[in-house]
């Protein structure tokens, strides 16, 4: 599943060094250059831990996970992944050419992206096809699902929301975390609308203010859904410490909303538990196929 991405996280450039082959997986070659890009790719992602070792470990999965592919005859063109790609930049408010130059800035690559897109894509159809299932509802589910319901669509809340980011560097953060969470608390305290926070928060050093925009209920981050329920439109979240500092979550509008993408994601919610069992098995599959593999760290 494609991830969104963090900006905010996005580091400097990686320097180009010199490629030396690192593993060899039957016979496909995996370089430091692959590993590098794949690395840039997870710190992108805000993951944690020895990202070199993490990104090793995702190549050689993607490349096992492609010989299987190849083996089955399953393809994915050219035309597919630029479409999915555009997709992508959008649901990240991106355009196409927006999320090539944050990309290649962060070291990651357009090119290293669309083949990680590729590889997706095709595994997704390997277990599609030993599963015999896969993927969220299609529409004539959701139509089947709603003419079971009498043929209403369901409804959700949409919020209309804005993030304020309250910015203390790592190296700061013992020194200045009280202080900028007392700064950001009394800011939350006088946020009645989105219409005034830039205003309010102008004499502030290090202020973040981004628009969420319009988002729906079954949409809202887990880390932060039971705030953002419990605050009232013209009110604001509670400020919580994050790994950027410390922030709080606007309330500007809300609002009912019944359309076909409420009700494909309202009636997927039942797909939770097969996404489940897709992801183990996806696990299962990829260390049986690991198992059978040459691999051979130079």
């Amino acid at each position: 599943m494609l991830a969104c991405l963090s900006p905010l996280a996005m580091p400097p450039a990686a320097s180009a060094q010199a490629s030396e082959i690192r593993y060899i997986v039957n016979k496909e070659a995996i370089t430091s250059y692959d590993i590098q890009r794949r690395a840039a790719f997870l710190r992108l992602q805000n993951k944690r831990g020895n990202l070199q070792q993490l990104a090793a470990e995702e190549m050689i999965d993607q490349t096992v996970r492609n010989a299987e592919a190849k083996r089955l005859n399953i393809n994915v063109s050219d035309d597919q992944v630029a479409s999915a790609y555009e997709r992508f930049s959008r649901s990240n408010r991106m355009s196409p050419a927006q999320m090539d130059q944050m990309l290649n800035q962060s070291g990651v690559t357009k090119a290293h992206f669309r083949e990680f897109i590729r590889a997706q894509m095709r595994w997704s159809q390997v277990l599609s096809r030993a599963n015999r299932s896969g993927g969220r509802m299609s529409e004539q589910d959701v139509v089947r699902r709603m003419l079971e319901q009498g043929g209403a669509k369901p409804t959700a809340t949409e919020y209309m929301l804005q993030q304020v980011i309250f910015v203390v560097p790592t190296a700061e953060r013992r020194a200045k975390l009280g202080v900028r969470k007392r700064e950001a608390d009394a800011l939350r305290q006088r946020f009645r609308s989105c219409d005034t926070t830039r205003e309010f928060a102008k004499g502030l050093i290090d202020v973040t203010v981004r628009d969420l925009g319009r988002v729906l209920e079954p949409e809202l981050p887990a880390d932060w859904e039971k705030e953002v329920k419990a605050a009232k439109v013209g009110g604001a979240t509670v400020v919580r410490e994050t790994e950027r500092g410390v922030e709080f979550i606007g309330i500007c509008s809300t609002r009912e909303v019944s359309d076909d993408r409420v009700a494909q994601m309202v009636f997927g919610a039942e797909q939770q538990g097969k996404d489940d069992d897709m992801e183990a098995a996806s696990k299962k599959l990829t260390d049986e196929l690991r198992s059978k593999a040459q691999i051979v760290r130079r």
